[in-house]
């Protein structure tokens, strides 16, 4: 059976159905990264699990249900840019009036 897209639909490959495989990589890379962080300042196995799960956790939601079907890599890229290259335009109106 062949399916039939519209040119403007853009199709993307999810795990899951509802995560990109670019955000699953990088909340992986992250859990990697405070695991590892975790074991190496705490010896307490539950300590390791609540430390893991309470930052952790709010992140990985975060990542997927915050941004509207918006990759995390692009709203970190975007947020950073922002941050980076920020402008701050003041408008101020005068209340004087120009009589002529």
């Amino acid at each position: 059976m062949k399916f039939i897209f519209p040119k403007n639909y853009t199709f993307k490959t999810k795990l899951f159905g509802f995560i990109d495989y670019t955000t699953a990589i990088f909340n992986g890379l992250l859990a990697l990264i405070i695991y590892s962080i975790s074991n190496l300042l705490f010896s307490n196995i539950n300590i390791k699990i609540y430390c893991f799960i309470s930052i952790y956790f709010p992140i990985f939601l975060f990542s997927i249900f915050c941004f509207q079907k918006e990759n995390i890599l692009a709203v970190l890229y975007y947020t950073i840019y922002f941050f980076k290259n920020r402008n701050i335009y003041l408008y101020k109106k005068s209340h004087y009036e120009i009589k002529n």
